[in-house]
């Protein structure tokens, strides 16, 4: 449809960066934006505009017709159960008193370090490296007066920069397809070779990194940190004094169940493996264990539980209508052909010096105005892999760019589905974990992109 509307294709974008800058709300900023997408599907379409308001409601049905779109919807609210009942056991507070007395997080440096390495070691799915060390960390973060946007941040910081790193999971699989389908005859050692030339993604890891050992934080995070106080869950009176198994045992189940499901939905490749629906039964296997636990020691009557869990999940149903319209918004976009029209713009007439750097700097842009990192690897591979072809430069260079761009483009998005579940993980507003990651995230990308001319260069 870009052939028939041109650059109108990017208008939705930017109608919700405008609308999410005056309004400083998210929601009505996607509703804008999926208005005026499907207002200009309908003129694409030589229809009536009268339409548009029902085409928006259609096509956020429409989002529950995807299983996996189910999967992440579900395990998205269920996680809010499975918090309320760790949290209110007092199980949380109990394992944070725990690791500050046995001193493996006594001090907010050795918070944030475990926060970093959870995350990095769970390379294998990123929202199961999201989930767990966002989870872990807040309450250490509470206790030495972090604020849950800088727990956000670091979150978001490893998870899917580790992901695109380490390929030894679902990330790896499908980049590896989209190489392939490009007719490269050893698409693992271009995979491989991405590792040195993706200069974002180490660069991300590297400043999280910065920030968790030296505790300084800056621009937006530190005014943040100054005005804000943090949320401290044990000043809650209707939290009860608890165990630390409370949360050990139910989270082990939830982890444990992840791995195993992964396992097996991959017939024994865990790389393989349905990340949503082994999560999804994670989730599931951890509350039910949470359930469980606090039946057995009578800590709560039935009622008390179902109440909690009812409790949680309405906790997070502003956070999941967020989803659940950014999800329907990249579906207008990609009928509009936005992504498409983008990386077309910077693979025109471009000097060779210049291809990683705006590979990247484009397919940041298709990141952010889709809100997906996959779906822009979806669209920059089949762009980046001819070109290197055509110029003879290294396949393995462009390939890195276009993945860089997509992490990037996708950490400064509110409308991604990995910035909203970084702020679900670690409790904070979602605007608020963007405003703050925003500084960051584009100093890395400027460090990236001068990384990429200098190679382009020489």
């Amino acid at each position: 449809m870009s052939d028939v509307l041109g650059a109108w294709v990017v208008l939705p974008a930017v109608v919700a960066i405008v609308v999410v800058l005056y309004s400083r709300e998210v929601i009505s900023a996607l509703l804008a934006a999926m208005l005026c997408a499907e207002g200009l599907i309908l003129l694409g379409g030589g229809a009536s505009l009268v339409s548009a308001p029902a085409e928006v409601v259609n096509r956020s049905l429409a989002v529950f017709s995807s299983e996996g779109n189910v999967k992440v919807l579900a395990f998205s609210l269920l996680i809010g159960a499975f918090l309320a009942l760790v949290r209110y056991s007092g199980g949380v507070a109990a394992t944070v008193r725990r690791l500050i007395d046995i001193g493996f997080a006594s001090t907010p440096r050795r918070a944030g370090l475990m926060t970093y390495l959870v995350g990095v070691v769970l390379f294998i799915e990123s929202n199961l490296s999201i989930l767990t060390s966002g989870i872990v960390a807040r309450g250490l973060f509470d206790r030495f007066k972090m604020s849950r946007a800088r727990l956000a941040f670091i979150v978001d910081s490893t998870a899917a920069p580790i992901c695109i790193l380490l390929l030894m999971n679902a990330w790896g699989v499908f980049v590896y397809a989209l190489i392939e389908n490009q007719g490269i005859t050893n698409p693992g050692e271009v995979l491989l070779g991405t590792l040195t030339y993706n200069f974002y993604a180490w660069f991300a890891l590297a400043v999280a990194f910065y920030t968790v050992w030296t505790g300084r934080v800056h621009g937006a995070l530190r005014r943040f940190e100054l005005q804000q106080q943090p949320e401290n869950n044990d000043a809650d009176e209707s939290i009860q004094e608890g165990r630390s198994r409370y949360m050990l045992v139910p989270f082990a189940a939830l982890l444990i169940t992840m791995l195993l499901g992964l396992y097996f939905t991959g017939d024994g490749n865990m790389r393989a493996g349905d990340g949503g629906l082994s999560i999804l039964f994670a989730v599931l296997v951890g509350t039910a264990a949470a359930y469980v636990l606090l039946r057995v020691e009578s800590r709560f009557r039935h009622q008390q539980l179902m109440d909690l869990s009812f409790k949680g999940i309405g906790e997070l149903l502003p956070m999941v209508m967020i989803l659940l319209l950014s999800i329907a918004l990249g579906s207008s976009l990609k009928v509009l052909g936005t992504g498409i029209y983008i990386a077309s713009l910077a693979s025109q007439h471009l000097p060779l010096w210049a291809v990683a750097p705006l590979l990247f700097l484009s397919g940041s842009v298709v990141a952010f105005t889709t809100g997906t990192s996959w779906g822009t690897f979806a669209i920059m591979i089949p762009i980046a892999v001819p070109l290197a072809l055509t110029t003879g430069m290294p396949v393995e260079l462009l390939v890195a760019a276009a993945l860089g761009g997509g992490v990037f483009g996708d950490h400064c998005s509110p409308i991604s589905d990995t910035t909203v579940v970084s702020a679900l993980a670690a409790g904070c507003d979602v605007l608020d974990h963007v405003w703050t990651q925003l500084p960051y995230a584009l100093v890395t990308a400027l460090f990236a992109s001068v990384a990429y001319l200098i190679v382009g260069l020489t």
